[in-house]
């Protein structure tokens, strides 16, 4: 099983940016305790600030790849174009937030991209993905 975790955004200052809400852990520690926790899963990660770059990533592996995890960061309640990025794929997209954006400001209330997504799974810090990723293997 091939699975890519794609995150956008300011997901590269997870650790550091906003403990209180993120979490004090990288997200490439993370990562990598997944990548031992499921080693017969060929799990890839792709971080990008640029919107364009994560629709590259999701046109690169949307035909050949078994899932996809996508944290769009702020471009989640944006990006008509990541929507339609996902829903021109065959590969099932998993939405996965780190903090409860419902719990947060009323604009991230909204996810443009939820629409085209399998599920969405938010608000279990680091462990979202996780839960995406055991998702996807139960598929």
């Amino acid at each position: 099983m091939k699975v890519l975790i794609i995150n956008g955004p300011n997901i590269n200052l997870v650790g550091k940016r906003e403990p209180s809400i993120y979490g004090a852990q990288s997200f490439e520690e993370y990562f990598l305790q997944m990548k031992l926790k499921y080693p017969t899963i060929d799990l890839s990660y792709f971080q990008s600030n640029i919107e364009g770059e994560l629709i590259n990533q999701i046109h690169e592996v949307g035909f050949s790849y078994d899932g996809i995890i996508l944290n769009a960061g702020a471009y989640t309640h944006t990006s008509i174009a990541l929507l339609d990025a996902i829903r021109a794929i065959k590969s099932p997209v998993i939405e996965v937030h780190i903090s409860n954006t419902q719990a947060r400001e009323e604009y991230r209330h909204h996810s443009m991209i939820a629409a085209g997504c399998l599920g969405v799974i938010c608000g279990f810090g680091l462990n979202s993905y996780q839960l995406a990723l055991e998702a996807l293997i139960n598929r």
